[in-house]
């Protein structure tokens, strides 16, 4: 990990959130840069969570969908265990809740960065659920996004210690493109990654604990917040 900061380092740069003009909107975290995926239709007991008027909702709803949905995964090992049934039925449950999102302009609230720990996705890549168990990741699972610094940052714990630093560029009030820049090996190995190694990130819901995202290749990811105040300091900002 970088040391902090001294008193003379260089102000980061500040991110600028104005959609780009005539360029690819993002959508989806860490795939190729795609179409956003259109939400899926809510089933008929769920229509009580949705707000007509296309965000926001009362507290009350947005706490009775957040309950529904982190029900829902519990239990599911982050969704490596999750039936179809079950995926089908959690993507309705956070379609539920991104249809309340108090905070639509993602990107400019306070909100949005520190350390989230992952709670539930579908991208195998990330859960190795495509790999023996023995070789999945068995600790938490964190992302860190720094806005200010636009970066990001995933990272495995027990028993690989795998982590990933990426570039963000905005393309929305909401989303990002993703190009990840360092893959580090076993906490130590750090390896430079290519130039395809990029992909595109939407934060679909954000309130002050909870965040869903929807990545490019069409998955669906639930983070809770650990720690607002991380940030991401690399070797070079002295530079």
């Amino acid at each position: 990990h970088a040391s902090a900061p001294s008193s003379s380092r260089r102000a980061p740069r500040r991110a600028t959130f104005a959609p780009p003009r005539g360029g690819r909107s993002s959508a989806r975290l860490g795939g190729r840069s795609g179409r956003a995926a259109p939400p899926s239709a809510l089933p008929g007991f769920l229509d009580g969570f949705a707000n007509p008027f296309g965000g926001g909702g009362s507290a009350a709803k947005r706490d009775a969908a957040k309950a529904a949905l982190l029900a829902a995964i519990e239990g599911c090992e982050r969704g490596v265990t999750a039936s179809d049934d079950l995926k089908n039925q959690i993507d309705a449950l956070a379609s539920a809740l991104e249809r309340l999102n108090p905070n639509k302009k993602a990107l400019r609230s306070e909100f949005i960065n520190g350390e989230w720990e992952l709670l539930y996705t579908t991208s195998a890549s990330i859960l190795g659920s495509n790999r023996p168990w023995p070789f999945r990741p068995i600790g938490p699972i964190y992302q860190t996004i720094d806005t200010d610094r636009l970066r990001a940052r995933n990272r495995e714990t027990f028993p690989f210690f795998n982590a990933v630093d990426a570039d963000l560029t905005p393309t929305s009030l909401s989303g990002v493109n993703v190009q990840f820049v360092k893959f580090q090996i076993f906490g130590v190995i750090k390896v430079d990654a290519p130039a395809s190694a990029r992909g595109a990130l939407d934060t679909t819901y954000l309130d002050a604990d909870i965040r869903v995202g929807r990545g490019d290749k069409g998955n669906l990811f639930v983070l809770r917040m650990r720690d607002r105040e991380k940030r991401l300091e690399r070797e070079n900002d002295d530079a």
